[in-house]
């Protein structure tokens, strides 16, 4: 009987100590839940600053903070920008170089047929080596607009 009263209070002794716990990590979770929402907060202001908005209440050095960091954030987009537009121009001129072989492989064959083709085609020039092309290649900057109604130049 001894023995059974003894468990008894030890496991009332252990669950007093388990709700100790259990309540000091909800303090501890409301506490960090609390610093999280005036985190939020803080981040949210920041954002509206940084997209223009309630300036108004702003030191002439919070302004002149927000600004040299606009001028890093869009420095470090161009950047980024850049280097995209190095890839693609990379992988372009790939295209071409693999498009120019493909292009004189044909026109090898073109110029130099089998012989079981007819004589006609032995004939033919490769139509990438005429002067006169029916394709006119221009370069043209700005929006796809502007390029629409555009007539071609001779």
């Amino acid at each position: 009987m001894q023995e059974t009263i003894q468990r008894y209070q030890r496991r009332m002794k252990d669950v007093q100590t388990d709700k100790t716990l259990v309540e000091q990590n909800m303090q501890h979770l409301k506490h960090e839940a609390a610093d999280m929402a005036k985190r939020i907060e803080l981040l949210e202001v920041t954002k509206r600053k940084l997209l223009g908005e309630g300036l108004g209440s702003c030191t002439f050095e919070e302004l002149q903070q927000i600004e040299h960091q606009l001028e890093r954030s869009v420095s470090s987009v161009r950047e980024k920008k850049m280097q995209v537009f190095k890839e693609q121009i990379e992988k372009l001129k790939q295209k071409e170089k693999a498009l120019a072989a493909e292009n004189a492989n044909l026109c090898g064959k073109c110029l130099h047929p089998r012989k079981e083709s007819n004589e006609e085609r032995q004939k033919e020039p490769c139509p990438e080596s005429t002067e006169n092309s029916d394709v006119e290649i221009e370069l043209f900057i700005g929006p796809p607009a502007g390029r629409i109604n555009r007539a071609p130049q001779k």
